[in-house]
């Protein structure tokens, strides 16, 4: 890998790791376990890694942004996220502010 490929991934990776809490408060509006969650992410073209999305949604959830429950069936116990009515207005925060940037930069890359 030359020095462009090497700068290239780790600015991907950095706008990726912003951008993926955005994704998960948002599919978060409807209750989804972890499988489920990634699963959707990965159907709407938003592929997450278990390695970084199962700290991601601790975090969330210490930080209040998510209320969570244990859903014991058939199959196996499973623990379902949905967002609180704190994570509702950090969502729809990140969301302006995520609409305003994106104006922003296509106004600047076209």
């Amino acid at each position: 890998m030359d020095d462009v490929d090497e700068i290239l991934n780790g600015l991907m990776t950095e706008l990726k790791r912003g951008a993926i809490v955005l994704c998960v408060l948002s599919v978060l509006k409807e209750k989804q376990y972890g499988y489920s969650l990634a699963q959707l992410l990965y159907d709407k073209g938003v592929p997450v890694d278990q390695n970084t999305l199962y700290p991601l949604l601790r975090r969330l959830e210490s930080q209040k942004l998510l209320d969570s429950e244990w859903v014991l069936d058939d199959s196996r116990p499973r623990k379902y996220y949905e967002l609180s009515a704190k994570g509702m207005a950090v969502l729809r925060g990140l969301t302006d502010e995520w609409e305003k940037m994106t104006r922003g930069m296509l106004n600047l890359l076209i």
